[in-house]
């Protein structure tokens, strides 16, 4: 073999074992997936050295994943597409052009992207928001909220808050022609995390006579206290979110000190004076006995106060819904949860399921066996999966026959 030949095979061997990555027998496109997965971890890898040059901030790195994706607000036959502005906010509005006698639904969507990525202009986000406004006669208001590193919670808190309450108030909703009496907010990952904070935080406002008819949450983002949950460690180095990564984007959710980063990474960022909280998310009561596995809850590692008082947003239910009471969930809306086997977030989303059932509120649960996070962004080439068609056409048919 010439020295040439040999240089191309051991190329070929070093990338083969690069882009190799073990998937689950019932994964459909595994090869596809692997290739997908190999591009986000070189984007990974780029970013954290970047970081470590002193170059640009890592989630910075990450956002070249977003200005890729972009697409220009661009109308069709079926919906018209623009960006504007909800309470100062920018946000993508979908408004469907079916003739109709009656008045149309409302949705707003809160994208995904650990509050650090992502924006309604992405590719993928552009086209779930069009297919939702187009088959189910729905305004849709896509919300681009500020992110960090350069915004810390409640920031993005405050404007989905603040673009939800715009949009219901009666004189908007008059004016774009939807049915109060039909209207839901949605996210998926950290978009279903501010859906669902947003959801339960209409419930005290006075200010706001519209209630909410459902909420979707896809694959959410729901709690801090427990990061070592049996999802995140079945699922520590699944396709696109690893546990490290999910950990990086709830510490920057709150800070850029690697501190409470740390801190999360060993599961022992929960000050003693908290410890009441864990009640909300002891998976040992919550979780399905198919899911426990061989896993055993131990008691929780507590920290000194330190954290939580520089970092209070950790424990505050707007930023994790899953700490809210009893009392305050009784009042959420009919609620869609769809929760992926191979995904860290998997517990977060099924623990929701069952506080919510508990307290009496009407659930619909779709858990997919051979899915993975984000696997609803997969709908466009080059990425094309055929799973997220599938699980995004459940979304959709379900809001069809809900909302």
């Amino acid at each position: 073999m010439g020295t040439k030949s040999l240089c191309l095979f051991i190329a070929s061997v070093l990338i083969a074992y690069y882009i190799y990555t073990p998937m689950p027998e019932n994964f459909e496109d595994r090869w596809k997936l692997m290739l997908i997965t190999a591009v986000f971890r070189t984007v990974e890898h780029l970013a954290g050295f970047a970081e470590r040059l002193g170059l640009m901030h890592y989630m910075e790195a990450l956002m070249l994943i977003t200005v890729a994706e972009y697409v220009p607000p661009t109308s069709d036959e079926n919906v018209t597409v623009t960006d504007t502005e909800f309470s100062n906010v920018p946000v993508r509005l979908y408004l469907p052009r079916k003739q109709s006698s009656g008045l149309k639904r409302g949705m707003v969507y809160f994208h995904g992207g650990g509050w650090c990525v992502g924006g309604a202009g992405m590719k993928s986000y552009d086209l779930l928001s069009r297919q939702t406004s187009n088959q189910l006669n729905a305004v849709v208001v896509s919300v681009n909220y500020r992110l960090a590193p350069k915004y810390h919670f409640p920031v993005q808190f405050e404007d989905a808050y603040s673009v939800t309450k715009f949009f219901l108030q009666g004189s908007v909703l008059s004016q774009y022609g939807v049915d109060p009496n039909r209207i839901c907010v949605a996210g998926d990952s950290a978009g279903g995390n501010l859906a669902a904070a947003v959801a339960q935080q209409l419930l005290d406002d006075p200010e706001v006579k519209t209630k909410l008819k459902v909420q979707a949450l896809l694959y959410p983002a729901l709690q801090t206290l427990d990061l070592n949950l049996p999802s995140y460690q079945d699922n520590e180095n699944k396709p696109i979110l690893s546990k490290s990564l999910m950990v990086r984007f709830w510490s920057e959710y709150f800070t850029t000190d690697s501190s409470l980063r740390e801190a999360m990474a060993s599961n022992r960022h929960v000050p003693a004076e908290s410890s009441h909280l864990f009640q909300f998310v002891n998976w040992s009561n919550l979780l399905p006995e198919e899911l426990k596995k061989d896993h055993v809850y131990t008691s929780p590692i507590y920290e000194s106060s330190n954290l939580g008082k520089k970092y209070p947003g950790f424990l505050d239910p707007r930023a994790a819904p899953l700490l809210a009471e009893d009392a305050k969930l009784r009042g959420l809306p009919l609620t869609y949860v769809l929760t992926c086997e191979h995904d860290v977030l998997r517990d977060d989303g099924i623990m929701y399921v069952s506080r919510l059932r508990e307290a009496g509120v009407k659930v619909t649960h779709n858990h997919a066996e051979d899915a993975f996070h984000g696997a609803l962004m997969f709908v466009s080439s080059p990425g094309e999966l055929a799973v997220g068609h599938r699980l995004s056409n459940q979304y959709i048919k379900w809001l069809n026959d809900n909302l």
